[in-house]
């Protein structure tokens, strides 16, 4: 069929011929995508992706209608790929904050990156005993999820191996070290990847958390690893291991810690602490879901999930958003360290709640450790 045939299909409203034809057109300009749609005629007609018919590419915000929108451009192959309209997200427009609370050190730490071409990394660390494993995981960890996302085209194993890769690189570097207490410190690690700005995978051990934001309400994409759950305590049990519970009625393995699976905390692994990942895999519908938050205990043993969407909804950038969050987990009386970290998505700034007030103090009972 002639270009000039498919592209009477189109003006026709012909769904499919509409898919072939851009998928014939594509053109790439500075690393950025276009698409021209060819008539028989002289005249531009607009498409889904070109609007005004100007031969500009449409941006995320040619799509919404609400006010507080963040203007990116479509990505054009994963869009035709998938069906629908895909924006591009930005590192530049990501928000994030590290707050110290009480403590003498900050053991928090964060990262976001590009690690290929179509895939974004995100990750938060809450070490313990130490920033040794903190570090360790934010210095090595891109390496191992890029080594093995070249072998494997799968996010959820790459992340599974890699998190299994990395406790195994510091188990050696732990032991070749004359340094006793790296044996015994650890870390939280909660790591996201998103994949052509559509396929979010997250990996997580220990307590940090990950959450999505959709049609406004909060989506958590992990589950605490804490002796309170059933199967972590069975295992632990089976391990060895015994959990015992401190003056504030708080279950610890071995009496020590706090968490049932992390990186590190070398002393434990025979008592059934694992650094294993348990994975999600979701699909972002950017019509709907406005952000991915990714936060540390300092916040969330004091602020629930709901609490964060409705307070990240309420801000006019993910960088104010990221502030906000660890500001009100201060405000709420956390002593530990916060970190948050913001990943706007197509429905950023769509579900705001004018009736969400800020506070400067809450109860105990009300924290999000058991929210």
């Amino acid at each position: 069929m002639s270009t000039a045939a498919l592209a009477s299909l189109v003006r026709n409203g012909g769904h499919q011929a509409r898919r072939v034809l851009l998928t014939s057109r594509l053109l790439q300009d500075d690393s950025r995508w276009m698409v021209v749609c060819q008539s028989s005629t002289t005249d531009r007609r607009a498409s889904r992706f070109d609007l005004d018919g100007s031969g500009r590419p449409a941006t995320w915000d040619s799509f919404g209608i609400w006010d507080n929108r963040i203007d990116e451009p479509i990505l054009l192959p994963p869009s035709i790929k998938y069906g629908k309209p895909i924006p591009k997200i930005s590192l530049s427009k990501v928000g994030c904050a590290s707050h110290i609370g009480k403590r003498k050190e900050n053991e928090d730490r964060f990262d976001y990156a590009q690690l290929t071409d179509d895939v974004l990394y995100f990750a938060v660390y809450d070490g313990h005993g130490g920033v040794a494993v903190a570090d360790f995981c934010n210095k090595y960890m891109q390496k191992y999820i890029k080594e093995f996302l070249a072998e494997e085209r799968n996010m959820e194993i790459a992340l599974f191996r890699a998190f299994v890769e990395i406790e195994k690189a510091y188990e050696r570097h732990a032991h070749l070290s004359a340094d006793a207490t790296l044996l015994t410190a650890g870390s939280t690690a909660t790591v996201a990847l998103l994949r052509d700005g559509i396929e979010l995978v997250v990996a997580s051990v220990g307590d940090s958390r990950a959450l999505l934001c959709r049609k406004g309400k909060a989506l958590k994409l992990t589950i605490d690893h804490t002796p309170e759950r059933k199967d972590e305590k069975q295992r632990i049990k089976k391990a060895g291991g015994f959990v015992a519970w401190n003056s504030l009625g708080q279950p610890h393995v071995n009496g020590r810690l706090a968490m049932t699976r992390s990186i590190g905390d070398l002393d434990l692994k025979k008592h059934g602490v694992i650094a294993e990942p348990e994975t999600k895999r979701i699909q972002l519908q950017h019509a709907k879901d406005s952000f991915l938050v990714l936060t540390t205990d300092g916040i969330n043993f004091m602020v629930n999930s709901q609490e964060i969407c409705d307070f990240v909804n309420q801000c006019h950038d993910p960088a104010e958003a990221a502030h906000v969050v660890t500001d009100q987990a201060v405000q709420y009386g956390t002593e530990d360290n916060s970190t948050a970290i913001v990943v706007p998505f197509g429905a950023w700034g769509k579900y705001k709640n004018s009736e969400i007030s800020f506070s400067f103090s809450r109860s105990f009972a009300s924290s999000g450790r058991w929210a």
